[in-house]
C-alpha cells in the first residue's frame, strides 16, 4: 500500500462524476467543505448520454445555484408532453418559473456542473478506481471516519480518508456493493437498442415518442444534427452482447413511428436492458447512496437524472450543516426519509407509464384508455399527473402537528426588493420569508454565518401582502411556517431551526 491519504476530519468523498455527483460535490465545495471526487474513467465528458430532459424542479434546483439560465441557453423548452400517441400534457400551467422541460443532452449538464465544480475547489481524481469501503463503527461519533480504498492511473493501490462518502457511481455501484447492500428488483425491458444517428427528414415535434404493437421508439436531438434513437421491439429478445446493425433501428422505429425519417450515419449503437432497482437503505452508517446508486428505472418520464439531481440537493445541505456543526448527525437520517420514498414512486410512475404504452392484452387496453380519459377530461388529475412528472408536486413529510406548508416546496416567489427566492437562496442558505415590509423595501442579511463567513440566513420579505413566515431550506423546501408570528416568536423559531429543520 502507498500508505493512507488522510484529508481534513470534516471532508467527503464523492465517488461518480456523473450529474449527481457533480452537483453534489459542487454543492459541498461550494459551503466550504473539502471535497474529493473520484472517478475511474480518465477525464473526458462522454457524448453517450442516455438522458435528454430537465424537468422544472430540476431546472429550479439549478437555478437556486445560478446554472439555470446558461442551460436554457443551450437547450430547447418543451411546453407539452405526449404519452401513449393521444394524451398530451401541457407543462404551461407548471406553477413554476420554467413552464416547460428543457431538452438538452446529459453532457451539456455535466459539463456546466463540472465547471462549477472545479471553481469552488473540488478535488478531481480521475482513472482512480474504488475497490473497497471501511467505515468506523460509530456512524455519529466525531472522532469516526471512512476509509476508500482505491487504486490510481498507476495501478498503486492506496487509501482516502474522510468523514463521510457518498457514492454516485451508477447502477453497478462499487460503493453499494462494498457497504453490503443489495439491490433488488428485476430487468423490465430487455434487448433496448441505442444509435446517435443522423436524419434526412427533421421530425415534426422536438420530442418523438410512440409504441405501436410490439415496438417502441423514442427521438431526441443533440443539437449537432445527430439524434439520439432509443427503440424497443417485444419479439426481438437478445443479450446487450448481440452485434446491433442501423437496419434494425430502422425497422423498430417505422414500426413504431411510421417511418425511419431517412436515418443514416451512424456514430454509435448499443444495446442495454432497463431495470426496475432500488436500494433498500440510502445510508449505512457513514456511507451514503445518491442516484442510480440507489435507485433505476426505466427511461419512461425522463425523471432518471433529474431524480439524482434533487438526491444530490437534497442531501449536500445536510452534509455541510453537519460537517459544520450547525446540526446534530441526526439530521443525515431525514435523506432516507425523504428520498427512498421519491424513488420508489419514480419507479411505480415510470414503470407504469412503459407498462400502458406497450399494453397489448384487452384489459391493459382497456385501461390505457380509461388513463387516458381521465387524465383528459379532469384538469385537477392532469395538473397532478404533470406536478409528479416534473418535480413541482413532491412534497416531504411532516413531523405530527407541524404547520400545513412544512416539506412543501416553495415557488419562486416575488421578494420585496426586487428580488427572487432562487437568487436569495445561493450559497447554500436558509431564507426567511416575512411579512411586514412594503413592496420594494431593501431585504436583510441576517448576521449569522457559517464558516468562512457565508451567510446561513438571510432574512428576505414578501412582495405581497401575505401574512405566513417561512423559513425555506437550501434545497427550496419549508423546514417551519407559521401563519401570525411575533418578531420575538420568529426569532426564537429561526434560532431553534436553521440548522436542523
Amino acid at each position: 500500500m502507498n500508505g493512507t491519504r488522510h484529508v481534513s476530519p470534516r471532508s467527503v468523498i464523492v465517488v461518480g462524476s456523473g450529474p449527481t455527483g457533480l452537483l453534489l460535490a459542487g454543492d459541498l465545495a461550494t459551503a466550504g467543505i473539502p471535497v474529493t471526487l473520484v472517478e475511474k474513467r480518465p477525464h473526458r465528458i462522454s457524448n453517450l448520454s442516455r438522458a435528454f430532459v430537465l424537468h422544472a424542479r430540476t431546472l429550479e434546483q439549478l437555478d437556486a445555484r445560478a446554472l439555470a439560465d446558461g442551460l436554457e441557453a443551450v437547450g430547447r423548452p418543451l411546453d407539452r408532453l405526449r404519452l401513449f400517441g393521444s394524451l398530451t400534457v401541457d407543462l404551461a400551467t407548471l406553477p413554476s418559473r420554467f413552464r416547460h422541460l428543457l431538452v438538452l443532452p446529459q453532457y451539456e449538464v455535466e459539463k456546466v456542473l463540472e465547471r462549477r465544480a472545479v471553481e469552488a475547489g473540488v478535488e478531481f481524481r480521475y482513472e482512480t478506481e474504488t475497490t473497497g469501503v471501511r467505515q468506523d463503527i460509530e456512524k455519529d461519533s466525531t472522532e469516526g471516519g471512512v476509509t476508500v480504498e482505491v487504486r490510481g492511473p498507476d495501478g498503486e493501490p492506496q487509501t482516502l480518508r474522510a468523514a463521510y462518502v457518498v457514492g454516485a457511481d451508477g447502477m453497478r455501484s462499487t460503493v453499494r456493493d462494498a457497504i453490503g447492500l443489495p439491490f433488488p428488483g428485476h430487468s423490465v425491458i430487455r434487448s433496448v437498442v441505442l444509435a446517435d444517428v443522423r436524419l434526412a427528414e427533421e421530425p415534426e415535434t422536438l420530442l418523438t415518442v410512440n409504441a405501436v404493437g410490439d415496438a417502441f421508439a423514442f427521438l431526441a436531438p443533440f443539437g449537432d444534427e445527430y439524434y439520439r434513437v432509443i427503440g424497443w421491439h417485444r419479439g426481438r429478445n437478445v443479450p446487450d452482447s448481440e452485434p446491433l446493425g442501423l437496419e434494425e433501428v430502422k425497422e423498430i422505429t417505422r414500426l413504431a413511428l411510421g417511418r425511419d425519417f431517412g436515418m443514416h450515419d451512424a456514430r454509435w449503437m448499443s444495446r442495454f436492458h432497463s431495470d426496475e432497482r432500488q436500494a433498500p437503505a440510502y445510508r449505512v452508517g457513514r456511507v451514503f447512496l445518491a442516484g442510480d446508486a440507489a435507485h433505476v428505472h426505466t427511461p419512461a418520464g425522463a425523471q432518471g437524472m433529474n431524480t439524482g439531481l434533487q438526491d444530490a440537493a437534497n442531501l449536500s445541505w445536510k452534509l455541510a450543516a453537519v460537517l459544520h456543526g450547525h446540526a446534530g448527525p441526526e439530521l443525515l437520517d431525514t435523506y432516507q426519509t425523504e428520498r427512498h420514498p421519491v424513488g420508489r414512486s419514480v419507479l411505480r410512475s415510470s414503470g407504469g407509464i412503459v407498462r400502458l404504452a406497450m399494453a397489448k392484452r384487452p384489459w391493459t387496453l382497456a385501461l390505457r384508455a380509461a388513463v387516458t380519459t381521465v387524465l383528459d377530461h379532469l384538469g385537477p388529475a392532469r395538473r397532478r399527473a404533470a406536478g409528479h412528472i416534473t418535480g413541482v408536486g413532491l412534497r416531504y413529510p411532516a413531523p405530527r402537528g407541524a404547520h400545513r406548508l412544512t416539506g412543501t416546496r416553495v415557488p419562486d416567489v416575488a421578494l420585496a426588493g426586487g428580488g427572487r427566492l432562487h437568487e436569495a437562496l445561493r450559497g447554500g442558505r436558509f431564507v426567511l420569508i416575512a411579512p411586514g415590509a412594503a413592496p420594494g423595501a431593501a431585504s436583510e442579511a441576517a448576521p449569522e454565518t457559517a464558516s468562512g463567513g457565508r451567510e446561513r440566513l438571510a432574512v428576505e420579505r414578501w412582495a405581497s401582502r401575505r401574512r405566513t413566515t417561512v423559513l425555506v431550506r437550501p434545497d427550496g423546501y419549508v423546514a417551519w411556517a407559521a401563519d401570525d408570528a411575533s418578531a420575538a416568536e420568529t426569532g426564537a423559531a429561526v434560532a431553534a431551526h436553521v440548522g436542523r429543520a
